[in-house]
């Protein structure tokens, strides 16, 4: 069986197939004989793909704002540093090559999303990871946009 349907300037033939479960598409214009494009056969029996368990809008939202937070090129060398150790306000701030209370500043963002902790010894204050899931972040970011040079790398240039 075949029928035309008029779909603008064009007509679309559906021929369905008495034998199978297929459809086949061709789209031309009304006034040539033949289709202009490819036929495009659509198996009728084909079951959907099930639906992707999707995370909630919530948790999402919560995630948009954590990677919003890391979106900083100070917060994520001070996050690369802390994930080989713990250091200090003035050592991050020297790596980062900022003031201290810029640095504190990063830091508190951080905190307050929950990726660090701070411990104290003496009059000294290290900060530490506590998000372990900062360690894939980090290394996606590495093996994206290029890691730390190692020196057989930097030697070769």
């Amino acid at each position: 069986r075949h029928f035309y349907q008029n779909i603008g300037r064009a007509e679309k033939l559906i021929a369905v197939s008495e034998y199978s479960d297929t459809i086949g598409v061709a789209v031309g214009h009304p006034r040539l004989s033949r289709p202009q494009s490819e036929a495009v056969m659509v198996d009728t029996k084909r079951k959907p793909a099930p639906a992707p368990k999707l995370t909630s809008l919530e948790s999402l939202s919560q995630a948009a704002e954590c990677l919003k937070t890391l979106a900083h090129p100070h917060r994520l060398r001070i996050v690369q540093m802390l994930l080989g150790g713990r250091y200090t306000v003035g050592e991050l701030a020297e790596a980062c090559e900022i003031p201290s209370h810029m640095a504190s500043e990063h830091l508190r963002l951080m905190q307050r999303c929950g990726f660090l902790d701070v411990e104290k010894e003496g009059r000294c204050v290290y900060y530490t990871i506590v998000e372990p899931h900062l360690a894939s972040i980090m290394s996606c970011i590495e093996a994206r946009f290029g890691g730390p040079k190692s020196p057989r790398t930097t030697a070769s240039a």
